[in-house]
């Protein structure tokens, strides 16, 4: 069952927000806890202003949600972050904030940002980017009004066409605001073009109060005071005229639904107005605006009040002109006290819309994508769940405090750091970082040292080592390190990116060790592409696996691959598909693949593997068809196990720089407790993840994750 949706439309004034509240009254009547949130909204907080959707939305389906908690920034904030580089904080920040709502609910419903002016030429990339990176389909309202045919059906197109290629699940495709005679005519093309064999198609007539502004939503948006009539607000404006000319020409041009603007000390047109509402053969206006901050005079107000009937007359203090301009801009939205609107609306939504068909499509599409920040906030969440302690032995490294830095700012773990304290301080200083929180240990003076030498001089006294050699070994902040995690006063270590692979590994080959029953010690690399996440192993530390060690490197990474969210189906690879291929490289896997399966079923464990298998047919449904058509792995994999490190390190850098995939790794598996190396070098973002896997993997090993 999917637990999200993304409404976004083509542009502004599109009824996106009628279209919203049919979704919305939709899932309430199939889904249990539903949310409403907005990623950004295009108003100001401290200006004393809400956003109209949310205020709607809030109080018509009772959500009993506080407002902030339902929108993550303003459009201003947002384009303050991106203008400085700091979009990957933007999309963390939205993430969060809809993780909060999630723990409490079964379903958001999301809906993007409409920006009208300079600034709307970001809306549909950050609209998409959004809806990709919270894992989000997305239902995409185009706007019909006062198009053909063929421009409308050119519009869903294009943006359709553009939300697919961003990587997007687009599930549905209303179109608002069509001419009732165009609606066969768009639904049939729409639903013939590509975009249609994959998505419900609909198409909802205009509804003319529903596109036009109320009275009283004219008042509110230009902070107008209201003279009479303030029972009459709900009138829907259709038109306004500026009332500038004599009562012979103006009567003349006055219609149904329409505002008069006219100076407040035009009395002759104000009575004139009052007398055409009375009058069985004049059109009806809605209302009138008096500009200037004129008002009418002592003897006029009188006669108005003996109308028998009043529409409301409003009273602006601007002058009429720029009034009048600023009544053309008004945009007609449905406003949370405006129930008829409302009513309306879940109306228009209800006659065009199959709404059981909809619900059924929307409940049951989860999409499979996951972009690489959606991982990456991932692990963050999932590492700050069960906080963890981790040892970074590298602390005099600018990358490394920065990292700190951004890992302790945003409560993922706790951090210990290893070096000359001095130095630290003062790298902490010019590098202009807080780490108010950040432990320091200078390794010869720490009150345990004596103890480490002793632990350390036990454990490996049978390899010859000398309690003066224990001490050096000791000496080194790699071996210190590990030896926090062995005793406890760490749950893991992450170090790599001043020293080798090599001095990373030995110390947690000596002092941590392989898990019971693991003889080998390997990694994997969890590869982001563009719409999933995949597991490579062993692409860093085991040059020729036997079939016993690529066995156990196949149970382990589908273990770690769990760990992480990641369903493992896993595939055995080699140059040939099942019982094609003959030769030593193929029988090895053949015989792994046979030793896995054993291990599997002995630990009780239901798990999909498959080998020998080539990674064509491992990855390419088509492919697998042919191929291997009754595997339950082929075309679908997840795991990938190489045969030997030289095939796993090229192809993992293979698919890095030819698919712009992100690779984080390597991730050490097999060890009692985690140590994870780093490159020498990596960047910032590198070791920020390193830090979060680590500390996942020690939750894993405490049983909280």
């Amino acid at each position: 069952m999917s637990n999200n949706l993304f409404i976004t439309a083509t542009e502004a004034r599109s009824g996106k927000s009628a279209i919203a509240l049919g979704i919305m009254e939709l899932l309430i009547r199939n889904v249990g806890r539903v949310c409403f949130f907005r990623p950004l909204i295009d108003v100001d907080p401290e200006g004393g202003k809400t956003d109209n959707d949310i205020a709607l939305f809030s109080s018509y389906f009772k959500l009993n949600i506080p407002y902030e908690k339902m929108y993550a920034y303003t459009a201003a904030e947002a384009g303050n972050l991106i203008g400085s580089g700091r979009q990957d904080e933007l999309l963390e920040g939205i993430f969060n904030s809809y993780r909060e709502l999630e723990k409490d609910h079964d379903f958001i419903l999301c809906e993007g940002i409409e920006i009208v002016g300079p600034s709307a030429s970001f809306e549909f990339d950050i609209n998409a980017e959004i809806s990709k990176n919270l894992g989000c389909p997305v239902l995409l309202v185009v706007n019909a009004y006062q198009k053909d045919v063929e421009e409308t059906v050119q519009s869903a197109n294009v943006y359709n066409n553009s939300f697919v290629e961003e990587g997007c699940d687009v599930i549905a495709t209303v179109v608002n605001r069509i001419r009732p005679e165009d609606r066969e005519d768009i639904i049939t093309r729409l639903r013939n073009d590509d975009l249609g064999k994959g998505q419900l198609i609909y198409a909802v007539p205009d509804e003319a109060a529903l596109g036009n502004p109320t009275v009283g939503e004219i008042a509110r948006l230009l902070d107008a005071e209201v003279l009479y009539g303030g029972d009459q607000l709900n009138r829907h404006v259709y038109s306004f005229t500026v009332a500038a000319m004599q009562l012979r020409n103006f009567l003349k041009r006055i219609e149904d639904h329409t505002l008069v603007i006219v100076p407040g000390d035009r009395s002759d047109v104000i009575v004139a107005c009052l007398s055409s509402v009375s009058s069985m053969t004049m059109p009806k206006i809605a209302g009138i605006m008096l500009t200037g901050g004129l008002r009418p005079e002592e003897s006029i107000c009188k006669l108005i009040e003996g109308f028998p009937t009043i529409v409301p007359i409003l009273s602006v203090k601007g002058d009429t002109f720029p009034s009048a301009i600023m009544v053309s801009k008004v945009h007609a939205g449905i406003s949370p006290d405006n129930e008829r609107k409302i009513t309306m609306a879940l109306e228009v939504f209800d006659k065009n819309i199959d709404a059981g068909e909809l619900a059924k499509k929307i409940i049951q599409t989860r999409t499979s994508i996951v972009t690489p920040k959606m991982f990456e906030y991932g692990l963050l969440q999932k590492a700050r769940t069960y906080r963890q302690h981790i040892v970074l032995p590298e602390g005099e490294d600018d990358r490394v405090l920065t990292a700190a830095e951004i890992l302790l700012r945003r409560d993922v773990v706790d951090i210990t750091l290893l070096g000359n304290a001095h130095i630290i301080m003062e790298k902490i200083s010019q590098l202009g970082l807080s780490m108010e929180a950040v432990k320091i240990l200078e390794i010869c003076k720490t009150d345990f040292f004596s103890d480490y030498v002793k632990t350390y001089y036990e454990l490996r006294k049978g390899k010859g080592v000398t309690e003066e050699i224990a001490k050096d070994i000791m000496s080194d902040v790699s071996f210190f390190g590990t030896m926090m995690v062995h005793k406890g006063d760490a749950d893991g270590m992450v170090s790599g990116a001043v020293h080798t692979t090599q001095a990373t590994i030995r110390p947690a080959f000596e002092i941590i060790r392989p898990k019971p029953g693991c003889s080998v010690v390997s990694s994997v690399f969890l590869m982001c592409l563009k719409d999933r996440v995949l597991v490579y192993g062993d692409c860093a530390v085991n040059p020729d696996p036997d079939a016993k060690k690529l066995a156990e490197i196949a149970i382990s990474s589908a273990h770690t691959a769990k760990i992480f969210g990641i369903d493992p189906r896993v595939a055995m690879l080699s140059y040939s598909t099942g019982e094609s291929g003959k030769g030593e490289d193929v029988e090895k896997v053949r015989e792994a693949t046979k030793i896995a399966r054993e291990m599997a079923r002995d630990a009780g464990l239901d798990l999909k593997l498959e080998g020998p298998i080539q990674y064509d047919a491992a990855v390419d449904p088509e492919v697998a068809k042919i191929k291997m058509p009754e595997s339950e792995v082929a075309g679908r994999a997840t795991v990938f196990i190489f045969p030997d490190l030289n095939t796993g390190n090229n192809t993992y850098k293979a698919v890095q720089r030819s698919a712009g995939a992100v690779a984080i790794g390597p991730v050490l598996q097999g060890l009692n407790k985690p140590v994870n190396d780093l490159s020498r070098g990596c960047a910032v973002a590198d070791i920020v993840n390193t830090v979060a896997i680590t500390a996942i993997q020690a939750q894993a090993e405490k049983g909280l994750a």
